[in-house]
C-alpha cells in the first residue's frame, strides 16, 4: 500500500512539473516575442536543443537498430512535425505575440475538445448521445466552445493584482485589430494540433519507437522551422543570438517545456492511462494567469476568469465522460472475452466427451 501512494505521489508531482514547465515557457516566450525576438529563430533553436536532450533516452531504452524502411515513415514523421509543432507552434506563437499568456492558455485547453469533435466529424470517433459518456462529452465540449467564446469577445472588468510588473516591457497593450489577429491564429493553432494527434495515431503505427520518432521529429521541425523562416527573414539579426533571455528561453523551452514535459508524460502515461496528463492542463491556465499578472504586471479580466472557469469545467466534464466511455468499452471486450473463453471450454469438453464414448 504504501507502495503503491509513493507511485501515486511521485506521478502527481510529475504532472504538476510538467504545468510549470508550461507556466515558465508561455512567460518566458510572451516577453521575448513582446521584445522583437523572430519566432521561426526561436522554434528552429528550441526543437534542435529537444532533439539533444531526447537523443539520449533514444539510444538507452530503444537501443535496437533504427530502420525506416520505406518513404511513407519519413513522409508521417514531416507530416507530424508539419502539423504538430511548424504549424501548430508557429501559429500559436503568433497568436501569443498579438494577445497575452493567459488568454493564449485558454485555447490550448481546447485542443482535446477540437480533436474530439474533428474525429467526430470525420468519422474516426462516434458521438454516442445515447449513453451517459457521450452525453458528458457532448456538454464537455459545449463548454469549452462557450468559454472560448466568452474569453474571445467579452473582456468585462480588470483587476490588478500589483501596481507594475517586473518586466514592464512585456505587458504591452495590444489594439483590438492585434486581438481578433492573434484570436484567428490561436483557432488555427487548435486546429492544426487537433491534426496533429490524428496523424500521431498513424505514425505511432508505422513507427512506434516513442523517442526515436520524437527526436526526429523535432530535427525536421528544426529544419521546417529554418526553411520557413528564411523564407519570411535572411537578416544575420533576426537569427543571432546572444547572452540574453532569447537564450534562456530556447534553452529551457527545448529541455524542459518539450523534452522533460514529453518523458514525463510518457511515463505517467504508462502508469495512469492517456486520459490522465489532460487532467491537469487546466492548472496552467491558473498558473500563466495568476503568473503573468504578478510577474508581468498584466490585468486579469473579467471575461478571461469566466472563460476560464468554463473551460476547465467544460474539460474535467469531457475527460470525465470519455474516462466513462473507456471503462465500457473495457468491460465488454472483458465479456466477450469471457464469452469466447467459455464456449471453448464447453466444445473442449462435449469433445472430450465425445472421444470418452
Amino acid at each position: 500500500m504504501a507502495k503503491k501512494w509513493f507511485v501515486w505521489s511521485q506521478v502527481v508531482m510529475s504532472m504538476l512539473m510538467v504545468q510549470i514547465f508550461v507556466t515558465g515557457q508561455q512567460l518566458l516566450s510572451r516577453v521575448i516575442l513582446s521584445e522583437g525576438t523572430f519566432i521561426f529563430a526561436l522554434m528552429a533553436y528550441r526543437h534542435f536543443v529537444a532533439a539533444i536532450c531526447v537523443a539520449p533516452f533514444a539510444f538507452y531504452f530503444e537501443r535496437y537498430v533504427l530502420k525506416l524502411s520505406s518513404w511513407s515513415v519519413w513522409c508521417w514523421l514531416f507530416l507530424s512535425a508539419l502539423t504538430g509543432i511548424s504549424v501548430a507552434m508557429g501559429l500559436f506563437y503568433l497568436g501569443l505575440r498579438d494577445t497575452t499568456a493567459t488568454y493564449a492558455t485558454n485555447f490550448l485547453s481546447l485542443i482535446p475538445i477540437v480533436t474530439f469533435v474533428l474525429s467526430a466529424i470525420t468519422g474516426v470517433e462516434k458521438l454516442g448521445l445515447h449513453a451517459l459518456a457521450g452525453k458528458l462529452k457532448a456538454l464537455g465540449a459545449i463548454l469549452c466552445v462557450a468559454g472560448a467564446l466568452t474569453t474571445s469577445l467579452y473582456k468585462g472588468k480588470a483587476f490588478h493584482l500589483g501596481h507594475h510588473g517586473l518586466h514592464p516591457t512585456a505587458a504591452l497593450e495590444t489594439s483590438m485589430p492585434h486581438w481578433g489577429r492573434g484570436t484567428f491564429m490561436l483557432l488555427g493553432s487548435c486546429l492544426s494540433y487537433a491534426t496533429w494527434y490524428i496523424v500521431q495515431v498513424k505514425v505511432l503505427k508505422v513507427f512506434p519507437s516513442k523517442y526515436w520518432a520524437t527526436m526526429l521529429i523535432c530535427i525536421i521541425a528544426s529544419m521546417q522551422s529554418l526553411v520557413i523562416g528564411l523564407c519570411f527573414d535572411r537578416r544575420k539579426a533576426s537569427w543571432r543570438l546572444g547572452w540574453n533571455l532569447q537564450l534562456v528561453t530556447i534553452f529551457y523551452s527545448g529541455a524542459l517545456a518539450t523534452a522533460a514535459t514529453f518523458c514525463l508524460i510518457v511515463w505517467a502515461i504508462t502508469i495512469r492511462g492517456p486520459t490522465y496528463p489532460p487532467m491537469f492542463n487546466p492548472l496552467s491556465l491558473v498558473f500563466v494567469a495568476f503568473s503573468e499578472a504578478l510577474i508581468l504586471g498584466v490585468d486579469i479580466r473579467l471575461g478571461t476568469l469566466l472563460g476560464m472557469v468554463m473551460i476547465i469545467v467544460g474539460l474535467y466534464s469531457f475527460l470525465y465522460g470519455k474516462k466513462k466511455e473507456m471503462e465500457v468499452l473495457r468491460r465488454t471486450k472483458n465479456d466477450a472475452a469471457e464469452v469466447v473463453a467459455s464456449t471453448t471450454r464447453e466444445t473442449a469438453g462435449v469433445q472430450s466427451r465425445v472421444a470418452a464414448c
